[in-house]
Parts: structure tokens; C-alpha cells; sequence
């Protein structure tokens, strides 16, 4: 065993001692961004798909899962036009003065109308985009210049601060009250549905926070998150072993395969618009696979990320 594996293997159990958890989130967050092109660079790719699903690009209201440091995928939204955005995590990471940094970064970014940051910058990211160029089709110059107006942005700024008005901050946000029903007009997240636990509840609440008509846009990764030397080492590892691993943390990784959320889609009736699966080939034979993985679909075994449009 690695000594990195060693490592994390330690701290897990560690955390079953109280306090040990939080000084490490205190001093390190949630391990996220607070990378302004990051975040410009995911809203616009998803919103780019959006476009080419037919999807509204200007949601009046916005819910992200998991936005960890920084809210800057949600402040693109707002600085984009939108009128509301919730932020919904398990533990409160977000810092108010390096979201007000994020923030004016994204403002020059978008007042240059600079291009998507893609691969060479960022080639983990996905969606993976057929171009990169500023979306001016969906984002014109006329837009950009009300959206970006002063008083705007003063609202913005007021918002972060204080997580009232046009930011609403919620951590953790396991009671799906935290939101209106029917109120939501996209819910987007990034590499997030892989760490909730409860993932029957996260469908079951975001279908009742989607409005008629509104939709969800994520980007699902499979992988396993540096816990093995293998990408689909996870699915591997003997449950006994996971559960050490895991400690008392809050989330790590929930393990479920694609299939799983396919069938939480299809009961909650949602609309399935798009499923770009990441392939690659599995690292080991099928029979070396935890029991609990041992029926996943041949497609779900190479799948190491996806991103997902689906619609209410």
C-alpha cells in the first residue's frame, strides 16, 4: 500500500475522534476552487450545452450543489442576469471576502468577453466544448452591459456578504424545505453528486425545487478521488476497509455507478436530454470487483465521468 493511501487510510479513522474533522476543513476547506477562470469556465460550458439543448441560458432563479469555496459558479449566473441563487452544501466552506475577489475577477473576465478557458488550462473539466470562443450568441454585448450595470453589481456584493437578498447560503441543506417548491429554474453542480450520501433525497428535492419546465445540468465523476492507485479502485475496495477510510467525515464518496442516478431520474420522471459518458477502460477483471458492484452494467464499469442534461 502507498504511503499516500496510508495516510488517508489514518486520517479516516482519526476523524472518529470529535473535533478532528473540523480543524482539518478550518484549515484546508473543502479542497474546491477558488479559481475565478474555474468558474467561469464551468457556467459557460454548461450553459453552451444548454444553448444546444434548447434550454433557457438566462435562469431567472439558480440552485448549486456543493459549491464548497467559492460561490463563483453561481456568481456567474448572477452576473449574467440572473435574479437568485441558492448555495447548498453539506458544510459551510464559503468565505465572504475571497467570493468578493472571485467576483470582481469574473467581472473583468466577462467585460473582456474572454474566451472559455479550455483543455490546456483546464483538460479535467467537462463538458468538453467543440469551441471555446465567448459565447456572444448567447451573451451579446447589449447583455453583458445590463447585467453588468453598477447598481447591480453593488447588489451582488451587499448579497455575499451578508447571504441575504440575491445569495442564499444553506449548509447543510438536508431538509428539502431550504428551498420554495417549484421555484428553482436550473440546479447545476460540478463534481458533486458523487459525495452525497442520501442521493434518493438530492433527486426527490430537486425535483421539488425545479419549476415546471426548468432543468438540471451535472457533471458526475466516477472516479476515485485519489483512494486507490487504480481510477475505479473505489469499486474495488472491501466495504470494511471503506468504512475506516471513510471515518466520521461528513462525505466522501457514495460509489454509486451511473445506473443509480439513471434510476432515480426515471422515478422521479424527470426528462433525460443528454448523457455524454467519459469512457475508459476498467483497470481490473470484473471478478475482483466489491460484491456490491458485482452486477453494475458493462457501460456503468468504464464510466468514469458524465455529464447530464434533464429536464422536469
Amino acid at each position: 500500500m502507498k504511503l499516500r493511501h496510508i495516510g488517508q487510510l489514518c486520517f479516516g479513522i482519526a476523524t472518529f475522534i470529535p473535533g478532528v474533522y473540523n480543524l482539518r476543513a478550518k484549515k484546508n476547506g473543502s479542497g474546491g476552487s477558488y479559481s475565478a477562470r474555474y468558474c467561469y469556465s464551468v457556467y459557460l460550458r454548461h450553459m453552451v450545452m444548454a444553448k444546444q439543448k434548447g434550454l433557457p441560458v438566462n435562469p431567472r432563479v439558480v440552485a448549486e450543489l456543493g459549491p464548497g469555496d467559492s460561490l463563483g459558479v453561481g456568481l456567474m449566473a448572477l452576473l449574467l442576469g440572473s435574479e437568485q441563487y441558492y448555495a447548498l452544501d453539506v458544510v459551510e466552506f464559503s468565505n465572504p471576502v475571497k467570493n468578493i475577489e472571485v467576483l470582481n475577477e469574473l467581472i473583468l473576465l466577462l467585460k473582456s468577453q474572454e474566451d472559455i478557458p479550455g483543455d490546456i488550462e483546464f483538460p479535467r473539466v467537462t463538458p468538453k466544448l467543440s469551441s471555446y470562443k465567448f459565447p456572444k450568441e448567447i451573451f451579446s454585448e447589449e447583455h453583458l452591459s445590463k447585467c453588468l450595470a453598477t447598481s447591480r453589481i453593488l447588489k451582488i456584493k451587499k448579497s455575499i456578504t451578508n447571504f441575504k437578498g440575491m445569495v442564499e447560503y444553506k449548509a447543510p441543506w438536508f431538509d428539502n424545505s431550504v428551498i420554495s417548491e417549484n421555484s428553482v429554474d436550473m440546479i447545476i453542480s460540478q463534481a458533486v453528486l458523487e459525495h452525497v450520501d442520501d442521493l434518493s433525497l438530492a433527486y426527490k428535492s430537486m425535483f421539488k425545487w425545479l419549476a415546471s419546465g426548468g432543468y438540471m445540468s451535472h457533471c458526475i465523476d466516477f472516479k476515485c478521488h485519489g483512494k486507490s492507485s487504480y481510477w475505479d479502485g473505489h469499486w474495488k475496495i472491501p466495504n470494511w476497509y471503506w468504512f475506516l477510510l471513510r471515518g466520521n467525515r461528513p462525505y466522501l464518496l457514495n460509489r454509486s455507478p451511473f445506473y443509480v442516478h439513471q434510476e432515480l431520474i426515471e422515478k422521479n420522471k424527470f426528462k433525460i436530454l443528454l448523457v455524454d459518458r467519459i469512457i475508459i477502460k476498467p483497470s481490473f477483471s470484473r471478478r475482483k470487483l466489491n460484491i456490491d458492484f458485482q452486477k453494475m452494467p458493462d457501460i456503468d464499469r468504464e464510466t468514469s465521468g458524465v455529464f447530464i442534461q434533464i429536464q422536469k
